[in-house]
């Protein structure tokens, strides 16, 4: 017997709707997954500009000083000079006085997170120093500082002026803990 005499009709049709619904379903799926991987990309870089604005915010905070910093370490370099010009007899008290200013200034320095370099007998770093002169020395390792001539600083950790050094040169001829380096030089002439 048959069941009714439309589902004949209804039953004919289906594998044809049923491919059709399962291509549009697939194509909804593409779609939201294409929507989803957008709205994670969007999320992710609205969270790297976040960070980025977060981390440029802070780095304002630590080098906003970076050029009143670097105009105050000319005047450090200029009162150290002064300090160590002073004639002999000078009073205590002025030379005290200028000694404890020159520790006060330093303590803002370090306060404020710029910290000198003194490099002496370290091995050259270009990104640190910067190299005046080369010289033989003897029992120094070539690219060793040998003269720190202008005090470098970092300020919170970023180089504000780098220091200006000289190093011993080595050029095999000259062994470290050699005698005297003169003698090399009347040899080769």
């Amino acid at each position: 017997m048959p069941d009714q005499p439309g589902e004949d009709a209804q039953n004919s049709d289906t594998p044809k709707e049923d491919k059709a619904q399962m291509t549009r379903v697939q194509e909804l799926e593409s779609q939201l997954a294409d929507a989803n991987d957008k709205m994670m990309r969007a999320l992710a870089e609205a969270e790297n500009t976040r960070k980025r604005a977060q981390k440029d915010r802070e780095d304002a905070g630590k080098f906003a000083v970076q050029s009143f910093a670097k105009d105050l370490l000319d005047f450090a370099d200029n009162f150290r000079r002064a300090l160590e010009s002073l004639p002999e007899g000078t009073p205590e008290g002025v030379s005290g006085g200028l000694e404890a200013m020159q520790r006060e200034l330093l303590a803002c320095f370090d306060k404020n997170g710029i910290q000198k370099i003194e490099p002496l007998d370290a091995p050259f770093d270009p990104n640190l120093h910067e190299v005046m002169f080369e010289a033989p020395m003897p029992g120094k390792e070539n690219g060793t500082i040998i003269q720190v001539i202008e005090p470098g600083y970092v300020l919170n950790g970023r180089l504000l002026r780098a220091a200006k050094v000289g190093i011993a040169k080595n050029d095999g001829d000259t062994p470290a803990g050699s005698a005297d380096p003169g003698s090399q030089i009347d040899e080769q002439a």
